[in-house]
């Protein structure tokens, strides 16, 4: 039993409708013709042509492709492998109105990870894969990794009882890691402690997890906020990326849509020069994404650039596809900038 009654569930599915949600975890969806429906690639199995439609009105998404669907807490059951308590607890841990986890536990938890890094070659492997080599980098971003299982026995052995970790998302009840088998970044806030994970999987496992509430300012802000030139990114394997061909004056907001903390962050002062590289996606997402973003920046006082990568392209995948420092330096030299 949850404890609820079923207003109290439609009251909490009002809170966090199902599109934010999604687009709170990277989500990328674009508005059909139907005014409340949208549309994008179903995060609940592969495919390369978006068949994944989310009703907005109705608080409903339905997959095509898969022929699944159902309201946010079908999606939570499906996505993450929750029970339905388990996605009630979630959502009122991503609403606030949970207990959310001190940052000292995240801190260790953020290190215990960055340990197990070196000890799973499937790690290191899916690094390589993905470009990333320089091994001074990857202890700079403070790359982790949760093999399963192991968290746990770990943090309990520092006094943590097993309550306090299911409720801060780190396990789920039968004491497995919520980020099994991802490659693991901590998001950390203005101050340097850890307030979220980012876990990537490396496996079939869905690609993006956070832990409920806030993922604090932009990534490696307190590195990259002295520059008058700064570099935006979607993803964290895209800035690191490009700070391996030295441009470390790139930053990421996990995602296209800004916090008003990473906002503030990026148009104060005013007068930056912010170079907008998102994706170069086949339905224009990213693009659409910058353009909004680049506007807004441009009302704030910062000088917006618009950087275009050739055609489905990320700045991470640009550089695997071959491409050197030059190149993408020529991408920053041709950027569109963005006037009133």
């Amino acid at each position: 039993m949850t404890g609820m009654t079923g207003e109290d569930l439609q009251k909490l599915k009002r809170q966090l409708p199902l599109l934010d949600y999604l687009r709170r975890h990277n989500g990328k969806l674009r508005q059909t013709g139907a005014q409340q429906e949208f549309v994008g690639l179903c995060p609940l199995h592969t495919e390369t042509r978006p068949s994944f439609y989310v009703n907005a009105r109705k608080n409903l998404f339905y997959c095509h492709g898969c022929g699944r669907g159902g309201d946010l807490i079908r999606f939570l059951q499906l996505s993450r492998g929750f029970s339905f308590r388990e996605s009630i607890s979630h959502l009122q841990r991503e609403l606030g109105q949970a207990p959310v986890p001190p940052a000292g536990l995240l801190d260790q938890t953020a290190a215990f990870y960055q340990l197990e890094l070196h000890r799973h070659t499937e790690a290191a492997h899916y690094l390589v894969q993905r470009g990333l080599r320089d091994p001074d980098l990857i202890q700079q971003l403070g790359i982790g990794y949760a093999s399963g299982g192991t968290l746990r026995r770990h943090l309990t052995a520092r006094g943590y009882g097993m309550d306090r970790l299911f409720q801060a998302g780190l396990v789920n009840p039968q004491g497995r890691d919520s980020f099994c088998r991802r490659v693991v970044f901590a998001c950390r806030d203005e101050h340097g402690c850890c307030v979220n994970l980012y876990g990537r999987a490396i496996g079939d496992a869905t690609p993006h997890r956070f832990l409920p509430g806030s993922r604090g300012g932009l990534f490696a802000w307190e590195t990259v906020s002295a520059c008058s030139r700064v570099i935006l990114v979607e993803g964290l394997f895209d800035l690191a990326g490009l700070w391996q061909a030295g441009f470390r004056n790139t930053t990421c907001p996990f995602g296209t849509h800004l916090t008003p903390l990473q906002f503030a962050q990026l148009s104060d002062p005013g007068g930056r020069d912010v170079y907008i590289a998102f994706d170069q996606d086949a339905n224009r997402a990213g693009q659409s994404a910058a353009r909004i973003l680049a506007q807004r920046l441009l009302h704030a006082g910062a000088r917006a650039h618009i950087v275009v990568l050739p055609h489905g392209h990320d700045p991470n995948s640009y550089f695997l596809a071959g491409a050197t420092p030059a190149d993408f330096l020529r991408c920053l030299d041709r950027a569109q900038q963005v006037r009133a």
